[in-house]
């Protein structure tokens, strides 16, 4: 009998799990369900060179049409998954009808957290995680107006530096005391800052948005929680994202920030497995649960549950997924690279050191913890980018002086 892999989420991890599959030996059924009717695409430019208007829309795409044909996965797209039989193993979509699986991977990613306070559903308020979302985006960067940015995380950041790019005057909220600060430490948090202040924007820290005001349903300004107004045009938020596990708990689905799967991919139901943005998993490199919003981590988990798909289809034992986590973001002239997972803040026995760079703009901030390299964050430094992560895959501790020496050669550390 054939056997039906199915992937709900046709994004970089679930065409990352499709081709897999296929390349391990899977000879079913590979059907990639998505709720877009876009074939899958790169998602990082959305905020930054497609935004701008200097990325096509065909560079975008992931795949040429003749690559899924060639490689037998239908595409089944437009088509928005709402439950899960797994007794039955059938998926029923928005409109009632259902898609009978023998394995299933759920890659749904993580959609930006929205916000519930007064006028939050007026005109001119954006989110930003899709392609339609990007196009609709661009209207503000020619709106006669302040455009208020609120949370400074990497997507409200990269979205300001454009809409600065542009010309336009931006603020941005954010209720925490810098930015940045789930991901970064206070180093490159406050480089951050001083970036975008030294670009005209009004970076307003420690403070958060009240309510939207709007005139004729569209938006005209905002409240903030000092109790100042501020007039505006439109209103981007970026307050992060929530992994999009709904399917999955309502399912039976062991979910913790997301879907709690193994080190090899595997959920709770040993005939499905989770990737990308979606997948909390033990990582263990680090010891630790981790759920990562990155396209290196939607690519290579996605990959490990396509080739665990097609292994347990075939009697085989499983690959772990242990990939070493690694970011990027671009803010005018600057690139941040990150490689590694910096541990929380606070964490006992971590420390930092703070390496200047050749150029005059460029650093790298390594952090340990009780002595063994865990992330590095380089800015305009792709020199210790490069060196940092096969220094953190070495697994060993490092001579913190030496590092924190710029005339030492950071090769001679490898």
């Amino acid at each position: 009998m054939t056997e039906t892999l199915a992937i709900i989420g046709a994004g970089q991890a679930g065409l990352s799990a499709a081709a897999s599959a296929r390349q391990e030996g899977f000879e079913g059924r590979i059907r990639l369900i998505g709720a877009e009717a876009t074939p899958p695409y790169q998602r990082p430019p959305l905020s930054k060179a497609y935004l701008k208007g200097e990325f096509e829309i065909d560079r975008l795409h992931l795949k040429p049409a003749e690559f899924y044909e060639s490689a037998d996965i239908e595409m089944d797209l437009g088509r928005r998954i709402v439950a899960i039989d797994r007794d039955g193993k059938t998926l029923t979509d928005e409109a009632g009808a259902e898609i009978a699986y023998d394995r299933l991977i759920i890659a749904t990613g993580a959609p930006p957290r929205r916000l519930s306070l007064p006028g939050a559903d007026a005109e001119g308020v954006f989110y930003l995680r899709t392609l339609k979302d990007s196009d609709a985006l661009r209207a503000i960067l020619d709106v006669d107006g302040t455009i208020v940015v609120v949370g400074a995380g990497y997507i409200g950041l990269e979205v300001a530096a454009v809409a600065r790019a542009a010309g336009r005057d931006v603020t941005v909220l954010e209720i925490a005391d810098q930015p940045l600060k789930r991901v970064a430490g206070p180093a490159v948090s406050a480089f951050f800052a001083n970036l975008h202040r030294d670009e005209g924007v009004d970076l307003r820290l420690g403070t958060g948005l009240e309510e939207i005001e709007t005139t004729h349903a569209r938006v005209s300004g905002v409240r903030l929680t000092d109790g100042s107004r501020l007039p505006c045009a439109a209103v981007l938020v970026g307050v992060g994202a929530a992994p999009d596990q709904g399917i999955a708990a309502d399912a039976g689905l062991d979910c913790d920030n997301g879907v709690l799967v193994d080190e090899t991919a595997l959920t709770s139901d040993p005939a499905i497995w989770a990737a990308g943005d979606v997948a909390n998993f033990p990582s263990p490199f680090y010891g630790r649960r981790l759920r990562l919003e990155s396209v290196p981590n939607a690519i290579e988990q996605g990959k490990a549950a396509g080739t665990n798909a097609a292994r347990a289809a075939a009697g085989r034992d499983p690959i772990v997924y242990d990939a070493l986590p690694w970011f990027w973001s671009d803010q005018y002239d600057v690139k941040l690279q990150t490689a590694g997972a910096r541990p929380p803040n606070e964490t006992p026995g971590m420390a930092e050191v703070i390496r200047p760079g050749a150029a005059g703009r460029s650093f790298s901030v390594w952090t340990t913890l009780n002595g063994a390299l865990q992330s590095v964050d380089a800015i305009n430094d792709p020199a210790a980018f490069l060196v940092g992560k096969r220094l953190i895959a070495a697994r060993g501790n490092i001579d913190l002086d030496a590092l924190a020496d710029p005339s030492q050669d950071l090769k001679s550390l490898l």
